[in-house]
């Protein structure tokens, strides 16, 4: 749903893009033709042309602005959905994790052990900050994987936040 939003986001900017383009092309040209037409005296088609310089180097400034702020938010809207990737794996893994406790998985299967590898960098900072209730039958409710789950996901939010409020950074036309 984030990549849509985002994909969404850089699709109306580049309209925006082509159509700001398009219409200070023609503001200027319209203009231009139409002091042309005006003119009366000898020295003032000079002037119209300088004037119309002026604005055509405007025009394209802001351009080329528009196509910066285009392409860093293509940049942004990249990152955004790497860090989700990350952010899914490692709810994926922490869940697989909670599931296989909870089933009481034989901790010598080559896939626990293997899973326990992975998660561990990530579970052992909340180890230890609320019990984990277990049964006679081997069944463990870890109950720090899901404050870990809760934990990353506060972060995840705040980091696409952060990405989303560079990305929509507002500009003045």
């Amino acid at each position: 749903m984030q990549e849509n939003n985002l994909a969404a986001e850089e699709a109306r900017r580049i309209g925006q893009h082509e159509s700001l383009k398009g219409q200070v092309e023609g503001e200027v040209t319209a203009d231009v033709a139409d002091r042309a037409r005006r003119e009366s005296r000898p020295g003032e088609s000079q002037r119209i042309n300088e004037v119309a310089g002026q604005f055509r180097d405007k025009a394209l400034d802001e351009v080329a602005g528009t196509e910066r702020e285009v392409t860093r938010s293509r940049g942004l809207a990249r990152l955004s959905q790497v860090v989700d990737y990350l952010f899914w794996l490692l709810y994926g893994l922490l869940g697989m994790r909670f599931l296989l406790a909870l089933l009481a998985a034989r901790s010598s299967a080559g896939f626990v052990q293997f899973i326990v590898a992975i998660t561990n960098p990530f579970y052992l900072p909340f180890k230890g900050i609320v019990g984990s209730p277990a049964s006679d039958q081997g069944h463990t409710l870890m109950l720090p994987i899901i404050v870990a789950i809760l934990a990353y996901g506060l972060l995840h939010l705040a980091i696409i936040g952060l990405l989303r409020v560079l990305v929509n950074r507002r500009t003045s036309i």
